[in-house]
């Protein structure tokens, strides 16, 4: 204990002498339009279930960041989905997640579960990649088209999420009441595989960009078909929601599916609220722009997607950083 003394004087005559460093958390300086000293900020993005398309790809962009010479440092939560983040967004809880674009929009705009509540303070990041809504069933189930689940038992995901609600509109369109299904199960659709095998369910909804391991988890350990998800009702749901577009799933995705099944889609777009900080939007942004080629090759659901493609299907405003992003890139942002 008599040395204590010593070693304190010692050690105060080196950081007079040499400078203390600052703590390890810190960055030294920021360059950009002002030179400042920033703390590490940590953000979190919501994305889905573990076997869906979502949390690969939320993923995928935290890589990207970690990789960058940004002071951010990015992490990734598995939710419920498109609903649960853009609530969970608003509510401050998420910084960014990912969601379906039908679901921004009535988000933003204050329609269908969102009537009560407008989120008019979300803000869009980027549209990332296509997603196609399937219905996947047992092949010994008997469903061939959408009007054959009644008097089955099918999973349409949990309340909140995007499959969910898109699922929803699809019998409404199609004249499909749920009390016809013999069971409707509230699971999330990365539960949709085990309960195929376990003959717990006859059929579920999952929204992906495919392929999508989910899918092929399924096929791998029972028979599978998809449903096709077509006809004059769902023409009609499409040129009534301008978010949804036509699509077709390939039957090259998926053992045992022998043909290209037409469905409905929207984009997953990465979104986030108005007021978050610009350095974070920008990073966010400039993480998937500067590594586009490396970012594409992380998911085969990025296979056709271009930077100009990012712009496309957003649904809500966005963010003045993330535009100032594209911008610096040399994308050009669409004007109304």
């Amino acid at each position: 204990m008599k040395t204590l003394p010593a070693l304190t004087a010692l050690a105060i005559g080196f950081c007079l002498a040499t400078g203390c460093s600052q703590p390890a958390n810190e960055e030294a300086v920021v360059t950009g339009p002002t030179t400042e000293t920033a703390a590490t900020k940590f953000i979190t993005i919501g994305t889905g279930g573990v076997t869906g398309t979502y949390y690969p790809t939320g993923g995928a962009i935290c890589r990207m960041v970690k990789a960058s010479e940004s002071p951010i440092r990015c992490s990734v939560e598995s939710t419920g989905g498109s609903v649960y983040n853009v609530n969970t967004i608003k509510a401050k809880e998420l910084d960014f997640g990912i969601a379906q674009s039908d679901t921004a929009f009535q988000a933003y705009n204050g329609e269908g579960k969102f009537s009560e509540a407008p989120v008019k303070e979300l803000r869009s990041v980027l549209a990332i990649y296509p997603e196609l809504l399937a219905l996947v069933v047992r092949k010994d189930a008997g469903i061939a088209s959408l009007v054959d689940v009644k008097g089955k038992r099918i999973n349409i995901d949990v309340p909140g999420s995007g499959t969910r609600m898109t699922a929803e509109s699809v019998f409404a369109a199609s004249g499909i009441n749920l009390d016809e299904l013999a069971l409707v199960n509230e699971l999330k659709s990365s539960e949709g595989p085990t309960m195929l095998k376990d003959k717990k369910v006859d059929g579920y909804f999952g929204m992906f960009g495919h392929p999508t391991a989910n899918i092929k988890d399924a096929a791998n350990s029972v028979d599978i078909n998809l449903v096709p998800i077509d006809g004059p009702a769902i023409d009609k749901l499409i040129a009534d929601n301008p978010y949804y577009a036509k699509g077709v799933i390939s039957a090259s995705h998926y053992e045992g599916v022998e043909t290209d099944v037409p469905s409905l889609g929207v984009k997953a777009v990465l979104v986030t609220r108005e007021d978050m900080a610009d350095d974070a939007v920008t990073a966010v942004t400039l993480a998937v722009l500067d590594n586009f080629d490396e970012f594409k090759e992380s998911h085969p659901a990025y296979k056709d997607i271009t930077k100009e493609s990012l712009l496309e299907g957003l649904a809500v405003p966005q963010h003045p950083a993330a535009i100032a992003a594209f911008e610096k890139a040399g994308i050009a942002i669409a004007t109304a």
